[in-house]
């Protein structure tokens, strides 16, 4: 009988994460460490992916850094390559790198849609066809895509960013049933509004600083609008992540998980 602690077991296993310089990335790249995994953490900003790394080794997991532009496939493929090469495998690939760009249906422009959706959609196609291919061959692994709340609430202002995630959640349900029979997990994971630095656009002042009262009435704001009255955490993600990342998920592929504090259960 497989133990507690064996169900949650990374030890051996490698590790991707992507948008990992920050938030929910730092958070799952360290507990993934914690785990036992080998990270990779890979970034647009390469000094936060190797603040990422440095923080995991110091904590005594192990960890490295890469500098990325997920709208690139050659890099993205360059990437996974090279953690082949360096380590001989590749376990857990987690597509999390996204931006936002508030914008009205109505005023959001081409450049601003073409950005959005480059990094939050394509970002994460590319990811997948990297990792997809080395574990199809090697017959196991799990695929984590970052997808929202946002994909089941209309929310004015989020278009770009909810409709590109909203596409993640349909790739990663096509890509499970793809992989399936290699054996390779596929599942996407929709938070609910959390406490991250890409929030604090909420809180910005003019000239880029943080009105810190501000943030932490938007953060209540935030609290009230679910059921449960909480915020969520970078670490509510990344325990969910972790769970469909170790052997305790072999038998889960095609979910969308809706960590959220219940904000999108039907009324």
């Amino acid at each position: 009988m497989t133990t507690i602690a064996e169900a949650f077991d990374l030890s051996g296993r490698v590790a991707v994460v992507t948008g990992a310089g920050r938030g929910l990335g730092r958070a799952m790249s360290a507990r993934f460490a914690e785990a036992g995994a080998t990270v990779v953490c890979a970034d647009l900003d390469d000094t936060t992916a190797a603040e990422t790394a440095s923080l995991i080794e110091a904590a005594g997991g192990s960890a490295s850094s890469r500098q990325l532009d997920v709208t690139r496939r050659a890099d993205v493929d360059d990437l996974v390559g090279d953690v082949v090469d360096r380590h001989g495998r590749l376990d857990v690939m987690v597509n999390n790198a996204a931006i936002i760009v508030d914008g009205l249906v109505l005023d959001t422009t081409e450049e601003d849609l073409d950005r959005v959706l480059a990094v939050n959609f394509k970002g994460v196609f590319f990811g997948c066809q990297a990792a997809g291919r080395v574990m199809v061959a090697q017959r196991s692994g799990s695929i984590i895509n970052m997808a929202s709340g946002a994909i089941d609430m209309p929310t004015p202002a989020l278009v770009s960013y909810a409709t590109a995630k909203a596409a993640v959640a349909q790739l990663s349900r096509t890509l499970a049933m793809e992989l399936a029979p290699h054996q390779v997990r596929v599942n996407a994971i929709a938070p609910g509004w959390i406490d991250t630095p890409m929030n604090e656009r909420h809180a910005r002042r003019p000239d880029g600083s943080i009105d810190e009262q501000q943030q932490r009435e938007y953060k209540a704001m935030r609290a009230k609008l679910s059921p449960m009255g909480l915020a969520g955490e970078p670490d509510d993600i990344a325990f969910a992540a972790l769970y469909l990342a170790a052997p305790a998920a072999k038998f889960v592929t095609g979910i969308v998980m809706r960590p959220n504090g219940g904000s999108t259960m039907p009324w």
